[in-house]
């Protein structure tokens, strides 16, 4: 049975994680966004845009060291449901960091961390209630394998205390996630909840990012036109928590935090194809002490079911 949006929503993926994930502060930019069901195999092409301003002084105001940096990820992303209740997903991202500060600009692209996933589906329910309606639950819980593959380069870690350990292609580290998500849909009107902790491990450099926690929760609808084309707009918030970082056990002062922000996105479909967007703007935020600011962020995909 074909079916377009039972919307899982994988805010806790490291596999989609961009560069901004590994940052100092432990604020990342994972979130995707609400994504397709799918039969068997899906295959998807995904681009994140994130910007930051680091090097914030006292207040969080700019000064001659402040640096406006944008991290933006090309993803290759796929999944196999190797039976109704078990599914794998993985991801390649390739990272384009590029950092300014006084007109002066520097770029690293490359690799990122690739990601494997596994979920197992301990809930899917169907039944009627209020006489004539449908009410649909889903539940699934995994874990995930963050592989170092993604450039660390010691060198670009600040000693300055006062900046943020971010311009890094990947964490040089391998590291796991324990996920659960929860879809909740009464016809076409539903709203997902998702949690994520992220356990870092530390690289061979000695230096550890802070585990982190992702929560979020998205209502959506669901319109249907002339039983082709699915269209489901979105909105909801996500708040990440992380620890700080540690050097050499020692806390770096410039990590850890937490991000709240609100979302907007829509999804569409269309036979085997499937297309959507997301925006993000902080609602709240303190990051790595105030050194650190987010600043609005997006993403654009589209997938092919196979």
């Amino acid at each position: 049975m074909k079916r377009h949006f039972i919307s899982l929503l994988f805010v806790l993926l490291p596999s989609l994680v961009n560069a901004c994930d590994i940052c100092g502060c432990g604020i990342g930019g994972n979130y995707v966004g609400i994504l397709p069901e799918f039969n068997k195999h899906i295959i998807g092409l995904r681009y994140r845009h994130n910007n930051l301003m680091t090097h914030l002084g006292i207040n969080g105001v700019q000064t001659y060291l402040s640096s406006q940096e944008t991290y933006r990820t090309a993803e290759l992303w796929g999944g196999w449901n190797v039976s109704h209740r078990f599914r794998l997903m993985a991801s390649v991202p390739y990272n384009f960091n590029q950092r300014t500060n006084q007109n002066i600009s520097k770029e690293k692209n490359g690799l990122g961390d690739i990601s494997v996933l596994g979920f197992y589906q301990l809930l899917n329910s169907k039944r009627t209630v209020f006489s004539s309606k449908l009410l649909i639950q889903s539940l699934w819980v995994g874990t995930g394998l963050k592989l170092p593959t993604g450039k660390y380069n010691p060198t670009d870690k600040a000693q300055n205390t006062q900046n943020a350990n971010l311009f890094q292609l990947g964490s040089g580290s391998t590291d796991f996630t324990l996920n659960v998500m929860y879809d909740l849909r009464l016809q076409d009107a539903g709203v997902n909840a998702s949690a994520s902790y992220k356990i870092n491990t530390v690289n061979k450099y000695e230096y550890r990012y802070g585990n982190k926690l992702t929560v979020s929760i998205q209502p959506y609808y669901k319109f249907n036109i002339k039983k082709k084309i699915t269209i489901a707009p979105n909105a909801g918030t996500l708040v990440e928590t992380a620890l700080q970082d540690t050097d050499n056990k020692f806390s770096v002062a410039a990590s850890g935090g937490y991000l709240l922000l609100g979302t907007l996105g829509l999804e569409a479909s269309f036979k085997k194809i499937s297309f959507g967007a997301n925006f993000q703007t902080p609602l709240s935020q303190n990051m790595a002490l105030g050194i650190v600011r987010a600043k609005n962020r997006g993403m654009i995909h589209i997938a092919l079911a196979l």
